[in-house]
């Protein structure tokens, strides 16, 4: 497989846009695009998210902790990163492709993980109760969830999306709490985590190469 990468961050908005457009569009002949950064402060919402009586609320009050918020395409509910946070948007553009969801669900959480395990984390596949934006393939460590990820599949193929959240566990909180409350979703905000608090001295640098061999490693 060629693996483009396309790491300069740019607003949340546009971020957020990118994902889908090159899924949409592509660029050049790569059949597989990865793009990997560490974001400006984001509070991505879903669809679904929309639709709560007290999303606007919700919002608000993401806003007054300095996260702009954005609708992201992909399902699940509200999720933040900051700079603190390693992001990785995996675009395949392909027609027919035979992995189902669950298998690419299954099949990146193990690699995810993987490469939190050799970099020292007791890394392990499955959700914590309570924890913000709740997924069967999340990855948590010490009791908390560090890594979520997300999908869309479209005609054009599929978009992949994993945040990997290495340091300022304290300061999402601080978003999610008031968010979620408005959103009206349970939430326990001991389940907010990150690298740094189970592998002392992790780095986004760090773990950003270490996704980037992971993949190179897929050939």
């Amino acid at each position: 497989m060629i693996f483009v990468e396309v790491d300069r961050p740019g607003d949340p908005e546009h971020d957020m846009a990118l994902g889908p457009r090159l899924l949409r569009e592509g660029l050049g002949d790569a059949q597989d695009i990865l793009r990997i950064y560490s974001p400006q402060p984001t509070a991505a919402f879903s669809r679904r998210d929309t639709l709560r009586p007290g999303y606007q609320r919700a919002a608000d009050a993401v806003q007054l902790k300095g996260f702009l918020p954005v609708v992201r395409p992909q399902g699940g509910s509200l999720a933040a990163y900051h700079p603190g946070s390693v992001v990785v948007d995996h675009v395949h553009r392909a027609v027919g492709e035979p992995l189902e969801p669950v298998e690419r669900f299954q099949r990146f959480a193990a690699m995810h993980a993987a490469l939190l395990v050799a970099l020292g984390a007791d890394a392990r596949i499955g959700p914590v109760p309570g924890e913000y934006c709740p997924g069967d393939y999340s990855i948590n460590a010490g009791g908390a969830k560090i890594v979520g990820s997300a999908q869309r599949v479209t005609r054009d193929g599929w978009l992949f999306s994993t945040v990997i959240q290495v340091t300022g566990a304290a300061r999402l909180r601080e978003v999610l709490i008031p968010a979620y409350a408005e959103l009206g979703y349970d939430f326990e905000p001991a389940t907010v985590g990150a690298l740094e608090d189970v592998v002392a001295g992790a780095t986004v640098p760090a773990v950003a190469d270490a996704v980037r061999a992971a993949y190179c490693a897929l050939g």
